[in-house]
């Protein structure tokens, strides 16, 4: 049971906690309690190693163009109303790599993706190309995500306009809507990470 945790945290290269190796070891046919996974993690010293939060001037203001359209108004009456966008990281090999996914608000599924090892603008723009290819580029779509820098570049702004999609962003300092919105609490990373261990 040991060798175990200790492989599955290897894996998350110490970025998981008891919860995530609970359900990764369960997943896997070996029952375990995030509490039993956080008693074992404790025998073993073993911790959830997570970047520290970035800290942002001016929290408060919103871009100076771009409107909170959403106003973390969840609820969404139908599909292809509101997308989320949003970047994370994930273990993928012997690596890592960058994950752009964007959401349909409605249904809470994700229909475009992209991953990389570099984290340009042109990683979130294939993600958006597979979304409107996906759903056969509808119209009056809002596509919602923080305000980083990747999002307000010209190059994936113009392709919004090319899509005819209006943006919208949270101010800064806001937790990705696109994680917040997810129905199970769970991100992106959390799940990539639990299908990489899987795959070995």
């Amino acid at each position: 049971m040991y060798s175990e945790i200790r492989r599955a945290w290897n894996q998350s290269r110490g970025s998981a906690g008891a919860r995530t190796l609970a359900e990764m070891l369960t997943q896997n046919g070996v029952p375990m309690s995030r509490y039993r996974a956080g008693r074992l993690m404790k025998y073993l010293n073993l911790s959830s190693c997570q970047p520290g939060k970035h800290q942002y001037k001016n929290v408060r203001q919103e871009h100076t163009c771009l409107p909170n359209l959403l106003e973390r108004q969840f609820a969404v009456p139908e599909p292809d109303r509101v997308w989320c966008g949003d970047i994370t990281y994930i273990w993928a090999g012997n690596r890592w790599c960058y994950l752009a996914v964007v959401m349909d608000l409605f249904a809470r599924r994700v229909i475009g993706w992209s991953l990389s090892a570099n984290a340009y603008t042109a990683l979130i723009s294939s993600a958006l190309r597979m979304a409107c290819e996906t759903r056969g580029q509808p119209s009056d779509v809002i596509f919602h995500s923080v305000q980083g820098s990747h999002y307000t570049s010209r190059q994936f702004r113009q392709l919004l306009w090319r899509y005819r999609i209006r943006q919208s962003m949270s101010r800064r300092g806001n937790c990705p809507d696109i994680t917040e919105s997810t129905p199970d609490g769970k991100t992106e990373e959390d799940r990539m990470t639990m299908c990489s261990w899987r795959s070995r």
